[in-house]
């Protein structure tokens, strides 16, 4: 059964491009864990980010979270000052109205 998340990321000022560094980083695993990013959205003022990202499974998005490549790269999301929200997210039907 696919998972899929919203993250949302607000970045302060400063740490706009110690943010966009760990992103060049760790984006391009999410396909070697079968995970795709279906959207990323950013502010006007580059101060929030979203990300909507799906995988096959809860264990290949697990497997992606525990890459040491994504580890090794938390010191730039750490400098980077920014406060990270994970949902977990479903897709929601519109009901009809008359």
């Amino acid at each position: 059964m696919t998972v899929t998340f919203l993250m949302i990321a607000r970045l302060p000022d400063a740490g706009l491009d110690a943010f966009d560094s760990y992103e060049r980083a760790v984006l391009p695993l999410l396909a070697e864990h079968g995970g795709r990013l279906e959207r990323r959205l950013r502010s006007l003022d580059d101060r929030v980010e979203a990300h909507l990202v799906s995988f096959p499974t809860e264990e290949d998005f697990t497997a992606y979270r525990a890459d040491p490549r994504r580890h090794t790269a938390t010191p730039l999301l750490e400098s980077s000052g920014a406060a990270v929200e994970l949902l977990a997210v479903r897709d929601v039907q519109s009901a009809s109205r008359p």
